[in-house]
C-alpha cells in the first residue's frame, strides 16, 4: 500500500513537473552557474516526453511480438531444434552496445528515430524470449495432461492453456524490456530523436547540471512508473492463474 502511495505520489509530481515546469525553477535554480537558465525550454518537456513513451512502446511492442512468437515456436515439437539459434538471435542485440547500433544503422536509415527504434528493437528481444521461453518450458505437467486428456488440439492448449499460464512471466520479461528500453532510448537523442536525451545532452553540452538532473528525473520517475504498473499487472495475472488453476 506505502509503495503504491509513493508510486502515486511521483507520477502526480511528475505530471505536474511536465505541466508547468517553470514552477519547478526555483527548486534548480542552484544547480546552475552564472544567470544559465533553471528549465529547458527549447522543446516542451512534455513533447520531448510524449515522444519518448511512443517510441519505447512502439519498440516493445515489435521485439515483444518477435520475442514471443520465437519463444512459441521452439517450445513446439517441430521447433526445438532451433532453439539454439533462436537464442543467439535474440542476444544479438545484447551484444552489440546500442550506440555501436546506432553507428551501423544510421547510414541507410537516416537520422531521427528509425535508427533509435532499431536498436532498442534489437536490445530488447532477450529478456522477452527467455521469459516466454521458461514460462511455456515449466507449465504444470498436470495441467497439459488435463489439456490432453479433454481432447484440446495443440492450437487449442497453445490459447487456452499454455499462453494464459506463462502469461506472467511474459509480462515480466515486457517489463524488463520496457524499463531497459525506456532509459536506453535516451542516446536515441544523439542521432537526432526526440527523446528526453536531448534535455540530458544540452545539459552536458552547457554544463548545466539543472538540465541533466531534469531529464535524467523525469526518466527516473518514468521507469519507476512503468516497472509498478508492470507489476501490478503481473500480480493480477498470476493470482488469477493461480484460482483458475
Amino acid at each position: 500500500m506505502t509503495g503504491r502511495l509513493l508510486l502515486g505520489a511521483g507520477a502526480l509530481a511528475l505530471l505536474a513537473f511536465l505541466a508547468a515546469p517553470e514552477a519547478f525553477a526555483p527548486l534548480l535554480r542552484p544547480l546552475t552557474r552564472n544567470g544559465a537558465p533553471a528549465i529547458y525550454t527549447q522543446t516542451s518537456l512534455l513533447t520531448l516526453t510524449l515522444s519518448h513513451l511512443v517510441l519505447v512502446a512502439a519498440a516493445v511492442l515489435a521485439s515483444g511480438a518477435l520475442a514471443i512468437t520465437l519463444a512459441v515456436l521452439v517450445t513446439r515439437p517441430a521447433g526445438r531444434e532451433f532453439l539454439p539459434l533462436a537464442r543467439t538471435l535474440t542476444a544479438v542485440g545484447q551484444t552489440f552496445p546500442p550506440v555501436a547500433v546506432l553507428a551501423l544503422a544510421v547510414p541507410s536509415l537516416g537520422f531521427g528515430a528509425r535508427p533509435t527504434l532499431v536498436a532498442l528493437f534489437l536490445y530488447g528481444l532477450l529478456p522477452v524470449f527467455e521469459n516466454t521461453l521458461a514460462g511455456l518450458s515449466s507449465l504444470p505437467p498436470a495441467v497439459v495432461e488435463a489439456a490432453r486428456g479433454a481432447g484440446m488440439t495443440a492450437r487449442q492448449r497453445l490459447w487456452q492453456v499454455d499462453l494464459p499460464l506463462a502469461l506472467p512471466q511474459i509480462i515480466a520479461g515486457l517489463r524488463l524490456t520496457a524499463v531497459i528500453s525506456l532509459a536506453t532510448a535516451t542516446i536515441g537523442s544523439t542521432v537526432a530523436a526526440r527523446t528526453l536525451g536531448e534535455v540530458i545532452i544540452a545539459g552536458l553540452v552547457s554544463s548545466n547540471t539543472a538540465f541533466v538532473v531534469q531529464g535524467g528525473l523525469v526518466v527516473a520517475m518514468l521507469a519507476l512508473l512503468i516497472d509498478g504498473a508492470f507489476h501490478w499487472l503481473e500480480a493480477r495475472i498470476a493470482k488469477r492463474s493461480g484460482a483458475a488453476g
